[in-house]
């Protein structure tokens, strides 16, 4: 190959990935926007997700095997990564993670989508096993380890049930976003709320 050859293959290249992410983004947004505009999964085709993304099918599947992966893929674009827990406080801590979940639900569609994806398990059990690695996983080990931590430093009770809190304070937040309206907006201090009402049982005395 000659350098003028080379050099046109590495220009060749540089021009196409932008086009890729391009197709993609326009994918993964198509997807979500038929997921939120009230398409179910299973109602959901690869044909429709490629005529709203302007897209051939074929640019699709050289991505995703089935709509379950692009689906899957889509729903972790939505959910914002969690933040570093400073680890200065327990308190500091979860009142940071529980207003991620807060920031997570301030769209209709982040919404709408959650719901999906929490409420077909059984319709599509590689989709909620895929969503419950990339997303519910991680974030249950970190709310676990800000609760070891404050039993092991003495900041909460030596016999707190870890378990039974990590269900209190999440799904604490977890019912005020999902009664939520859209004309009632879920107050700034929503999470230092919950993590201060909660604190007063966990608390070591």
């Amino acid at each position: 190959m000659t350098v003028g050859e080379v050099r046109m293959t590495r220009q060749a290249a540089v021009r196409g990935r932008p086009r890729s992410e391009k197709a993609e983004k326009a994918i993964i947004g198509a997807a979500l926007d038929l997921i939120g505009e009230g398409t179910s999964v299973s109602e959901l085709s690869i044909e429709a997700v490629a005529a709203r993304a302007g897209v051939g099918k074929t640019t699709i599947y050289r991505r995703w095997t089935n709509k379950e992966d692009l689906v899957g893929d889509a729903l972790a674009t939505l959910k914002a990564p969690l933040p570093a827990l400073a680890g200065r406080s327990v308190r500091e801590d979860l009142i940071v993670y529980l207003d991620v979940m807060r920031q997570d639900s301030r769209t209709l569609r982040t919404r709408c989508i959650m719901n999906i994806a929490m409420s077909e398990p059984e319709r599509h059990p590689r989709l909620y096993e895929r969503f419950r690695q990339s997303v519910i996983e991680p974030r249950r080990c970190a709310l676990q380890a800000v609760l070891e931590r404050g039993r092991a430093s003495g900041e909460l009770r030596e016999d707190l049930d870890v378990e039974l809190a990590m269900a209190m304070l999440s799904g604490t937040m977890m019912w005020h976003t999902k009664w939520a309206s859209d004309l009632d907006p879920l107050p700034d201090d929503l999470a230092a709320r919950i993590v201060d009402e909660a604190l007063l049982g966990f608390r070591a005395r």
